[in-house]
């Protein structure tokens, strides 16, 4: 159990979410700073599938070619799912001069030399999640992994834990779900493929149709298509919309298919036309083959396997002629030994799309038993969450029954085929949404969308509870267009948190344009760059409408680009309140975020405690309702008594303040003296707590003066400070005078416990 805890701690610590969003160059992949040039580095490359991860790794392969990365004098690149089946052994030699490539000669001095300078060596290992049960990497090597042969789990863990090859640099591509940082000790570096932006995408279409007579046409059939366009932010979905829009102009046909589903099924259709005769047979034959094997090797977290373990050669040939699969050869440990291959499918679009087809064509499956393969129901971990994409391919199919081509592939009866709809009806109308976490409500989503039944979509439409939340978890392109879609169709009216979903701009743009949504919370430096968007396009009605919605309290800053990305919505409130105005007529305007923003928390730590604290100080003015601020952290500030003379000084403005909380701060004497001068100012002070300062029996001293001038406090909180009796004394002397206070918190381990107690003896309203 520790080492789970432990494990989920490093995911924690690991993760992207909230990070600012920088584009990285190629050349600036492994720039590391501060890294030790002894110890090998680890860096890890996320993406989903079909983001590019292979596309990058081939890149810095050919850039490496070309003179680029000379800190490397050798580069190694693995397809994971290639070297890991279960019998296949190497030892360290064999895998980099036998399996990548062979020197012609002197292969025994090159490895030598590779041991002996391994900070020149790059070993890119491609697919992190194609190692077969890679979750469970040994800890233990054989006496010699260098020599001897072992599998390349072994292999990789000796590398992993610096006993193999101590100093080279190791490059991992996984998905983002994949449990990486569970065999990792230490990753230097992790970056994230995020896929195409909008422009992007206009980009790759462009030069996808060009020279071809309907360029122009097709990408803007496929803009029309909004959610295929949508889908284009992965660049293996781009590829295949591309092809198909293709095709089907070539054709004449000038619609494009609605759902990811039709799409594919389409895409199947330009591959194996439909035929009547004995062909047909055998291609429905040879597909629902293909269909299960797709499946069990998704079950296992697979998507190759050796083409002598397909059913047969016809499977094989069908699957290649059509492009289902690809081929490769594993290396051979000697010239005589004889040549074995290997088959993979595609991509893993195609995988999923047939693993869902599987579902529905198998007759062992009933249909009372279909939706447990649906992913949104249970927290139990399925299968099929490695093909991720099945549950939507399999509620589109279900609702596929009238289409001809798909009729052609499946052997089912309509009836049974129709059974298994209205199973599917049953049981999302009996679904407890409202119980789904935000990830599985998404997939919901998804999947109602793929059936295109208005009964469905009304229906979830309906039931969508009014705050909705996405905090933390990543929108897509996809996502978003299915969110509004679904939201659009409502009556009620929503509340959307989409706090560090890493939403896109015009996802954003979107989602609030939505009459229904009638507040929503982003993560600041979003909205800020949306709002000088729309400023810079006029679009003033959106404007206005978007800082209205607009919800900032309770805000809690913890990074400095909290504080900045704050800092720049005061700075360009007064344009913003032109701009509305000179639109609207209004002779006054406020943003109400801004306006209305009540309890402030402050939690940066002690490293940029007092640097991000007094850039800080210099907006509080603009914040007129702000009743509580909170600099009390685990972590603590420590703005020490610069940071409480700074925020003295802007004390008057703070007309609403009611709590302030300046516990664990590293305030002295010095501090307190400028917090009591100016304290006074604080016309709605109600609670204050100076707890776990340094404070002594000067600074005591010096608010006891100022606490009877201090009519609305009623809650003093100086704990754990380093008062003495002395101290003590002058504060119990002033709360005399002060009948409004209710409440003196001052135990301190200076202060003797009988002083104490006699103390409270004389008034109640000492707390120890």
């Amino acid at each position: 159990k520790n080492s789970v805890k432990a494990m989920e701690k490093e995911l924690v610590t690991c993760s992207l979410q909230g990070k600012e969003k920088v584009a990285l160059k190629r050349s600036q992949i492994f720039q590391i700073p501060g890294g030790k040039d002894l110890e090998t580095k680890v860096i890890v490359v996320l993406g989903k599938a079909g983001m590019g991860k292979s596309i990058l790794v081939q890149k810095i392969c050919q850039d490496w070619s070309n003179g680029e990365f000379s800190q490397f004098e050798f580069v190694f690149w693995f397809d994971c799912k290639q070297i890991s089946l279960p019998e296949k052994r190497y030892s360290l030699k064999d895998l980099l001069l036998e399996f990548f490539v062979k020197p012609q000669e002197g292969s025994n001095e090159v490895f030598e030399y590779i041991l002996q300078n391994p900070a020149k060596v790059l070993l890119v290992f491609d697919g992190f999640e194609g190692l077969h049960d890679h979750e469970n990497i040994p800890r233990r090597l054989a006496s010699q992994p260098e020599k001897e042969s072992c599998s390349i789990k072994e292999l990789l863990s000796g590398l992993i834990q610096k006993k193999i090859l101590n100093g080279c640099t190791l490059l991992l591509t996984a998905r983002p779900k994949d449990k990486v940082y569970q065999c990792v000790s230490k990753v230097d570096k992790t970056i994230e493929i995020v896929g195409f932006s909008p422009q992007q995408r206009e980009l790759y279409m462009t030069k996808y149709f060009e020279g071809l007579p309907y360029g122009d046409s097709a990408l803007k059939l496929i803009k029309e298509h909004e959610y295929l366009f949508s889908h284009c932010y992965s660049p293996v979905m781009c590829r295949f919309v591309c092809f198909l829009c293709e095709t089907l102009l070539e054709m004449g046909d000038k619609s494009l298919p609605s759902t990811l589903t039709t799409v594919l099924l389409k895409f199947v259709q330009q591959k194996i036309p439909m035929q009547t005769d004995v062909t047909a047979m055998q291609n429905q034959e040879s597909l629902a083959t293909l269909a299960r094997i797709a499946w069990y090797l998704g079950e296992k977290h697979q998507s190759a396997m050796k083409s002598c373990h397909l059913p047969s050669k016809e499977v094989n040939e069908f699957a290649l002629k059509y492009g289902f699969f690809l081929p490769f050869a594993f290396p051979r440990h000697s010239d005589s030994e004889e040549e074995e291959f290997g088959s993979t499918f595609s991509d893993f679009v195609i995988q999923n799309f047939l693993g869902a087809l599987h579902l529905l064509l198998v007759e062992v499956i009933k249909d009372k038993s279909l939706t447990k393969y649906l992913s949104f129901p249970s927290k139990k971990k399925k299968p099929y969450n490695w093909l991720d994409l099945v549950p939507r391919f399999l509620a589109g199919l279900l609702f596929l029954q009238d289409d001809p081509y798909f009729c052609s592939l499946s052997k089912n009866d309509v009836k049974q085929s129709t059974k298994k709809q209205k199973t599917l009806l049953k049981y999302i109308r009996r679904l407890q949404m409202n119980d789904l976490c935000p990830e599985r409500l998404l997939e919901l989503l998804h999947c109602i969308y793929e059936t295109q039944s208005n009964y469905l979509l009304q229906h979830v439409a309906l039931r969508l509870k009014p705050d909705l939340s996405f905090l933390g978890v990543v929108l897509t392109p996809p996502d978003v267009h299915v969110l509004h879609s679904i939201l659009k169709m409502s009556r009620k009216e929503f509340s959307l948190d989409l706090q560090n979903s890493n939403i896109d701009m015009q996802g954003l743009k979107d989602l609030v344009g939505l009459k229904n949504v009638a507040s929503f919370r982003a993560s600041l430096s979003d909205t800020v760059k949306l709002w000088k968007s729309l400023e810079q396009t006029k679009d003033y009605k959106l404007l206005r409408a978007s800082t209205e919605k607009f919800v900032l309290d309770p805000f809690k800053a913890k990074t400095m680009k909290d504080v900045s990305d704050l800092s720049d919505l005061v700075e360009m409130r007064e344009k913003m309140i032109n701009c509305v105005q000179d639109a609207s007529g209004c002779s006054s305007y406020e943003i109400p975020a801004i306006k209305n923003l009540r309890k402030l928390e402050f939690a940066l730590g002690p490293i940029c405690g007092l640097q991000g604290f007094l850039k800080l100080v210099e907006i509080l003015a603009a914040f007129p309702s702000l009743q509580h601020l909170d600099l009390d952290a685990l972590s603590e500030n420590g703005i020490g008594d610069e940071g409480a003379k700074s925020l003295s000084e802007v004390f008057p403005t703070l007309t609403s303040l009611e709590t302030l909380n300046l516990s664990q701060n590293k305030i002295t004497d010095v501090g307190a003296e400028k917090l009591a001068t100016a304290l006074p100012s604080l016309s709605s002070l109600k609670t204050l707590s100076l707890y776990n300062n340094s404070i002594c029996d000067f600074g005591a001293e010096n608010l006891a003066k100022v606490l009877p001038a201090m009519a609305s406090l009623r809650v003093l909180d100086v704990q754990y400070n380093k008062i003495t009796g002395v101290g003590a004394q002058q504060l119990t002397d002033s709360l005399r005078k002060c009948p409004h206070i209710k409440n003196l918190v001052m135990w301190n381990p200076t202060i003797p416990y009988g002083v104490l107690e006699h103390l409270q003896q004389l008034d109640s309203r000492i707390s120890v």
